[in-house]
């Protein structure tokens, strides 16, 4: 093994945790990925890493060790892409990307053919779920996030924030009645999404004259999951509130209303980050622009758009 696999073999064992799963990610035996890490310490002439039985710890060598690695890694294969198309190739490679499941199925994968034919040599991976995955572990070149983003060590590019909405399902609404202002959401219900962290549910937010509302309803569905808070609205459980984008198809063909339209919740930031420690590879920069131009597409024009008749 040269020195530079050497390198890679060392930053996947600090961004995982693990040389068992730095082996798998690599698809190298754990014995190749242990004796590599004793020859780089035996060339350095220091520790860079401490194991046990149960958890690898970086040391401060392996620490700064790290952040040389990452950085000399990034820009060899930044020089190699860059170099592709003097030479009359294409961007090559695979993109990691991270998104909630509906931004996928509903914005991203639409939209990928044509990014495909402007690259047809770059492979796209989609991950998706509610929860933010820890980028540099999991291996992941950049991620859209819905949210305010204050986690350390990522870039964040803020994109066109998305509009949301207020809606029930045609047959909530047909038992319960259409509400016509806050007060009247007293005789509603909601489809709680829970906080993670604490375990109650999230209230609804409205922005009335300027002021952003808080508005806490009984309910008796709660869920932790995109798709599960859509489902309940659907199933008749209650009111929610979510981007406009993800129902169009529903509101369009009724199975949705939207309500309280002169009241909308304010719009949910969104966000493009990627790891700070390193470089980010030609194919992943020109994806990250081509990403934000679909957002900035889909939800600029939909930012200032008046609710059609078929959404009051």
């Amino acid at each position: 093994m040269d020195r530079f696999d050497a390198m890679r073999v060392f930053t996947r064992i600090v961004e995982l945790g693990s040389f068992t799963r730095a082996a798998t990610d690599l698809g190298l035996p754990r014995a190749t990925v242990t004796l590599a890490v004793q020859q780089l310490e035996a060339r350095l002439g220091v520790r860079l890493l401490h194991r046990t039985t149960r958890e690898v710890n970086v040391t401060p060598e392996g620490q700064q060790f790290y952040r040389r690695c990452s950085r000399v890694l990034s820009e060899v294969e930044e020089a190699e892409e860059e170099l592709g198309p003097r030479r009359g190739g294409e961007l090559l490679g695979k993109v990691r990307v991270h998104m909630v499941a509906g931004m996928a199925a509903h914005v991203v994968i639409p939209a990928l053919p044509e990014f495909h034919e402007r690259h047809p040599r770059v492979e796209v991976e989609i991950g998706t779920g509610d929860q933010a995955v820890d980028l540099a572990r999991e291996g992941v070149d950049c991620a859209l996030r819905a949210g305010n983003v204050d986690t350390p060590h990522l870039v964040v590019r803020r994109l066109t924030p998305m509009q949301q909405i207020t809606c029930g399902s045609a047959g909530y609404l047909a038992r319960r009645g259409e509400p016509r202002s806050l007060e009247a959401l007293a005789r509603h219900q909601a489809v709680h999404y829970l906080d993670r962290s604490t375990g109650k549910p999230y209230p609804l937010e409205f922005i009335v004259r300027g002021e952003l509302e808080l508005v806490s309803m009984p309910g008796t569905l709660s869920v932790m999951d995109s798709e599960a808070y859509s489902a309940g609205c659907l199933a008749h459980f209650g009111l929610i509130q979510a981007p406009a984008y993800r129902f169009a198809e529903h509101l369009a063909q009724g199975r949705l209303r939207e309500v309280l339209p002169n009241a909308r919740p304010p719009p949910l930031p969104l966000s493009l980050v990627h790891p700070y420690q390193r470089s980010v590879p030609p194919r992943v920069r020109v994806f990250m622009d081509w990403l934000a131009g679909v957002c900035a597409r889909q939800f600029g024009s939909a930012a200032g758009r008046a609710p059609s008749p078929a959404l009051r």
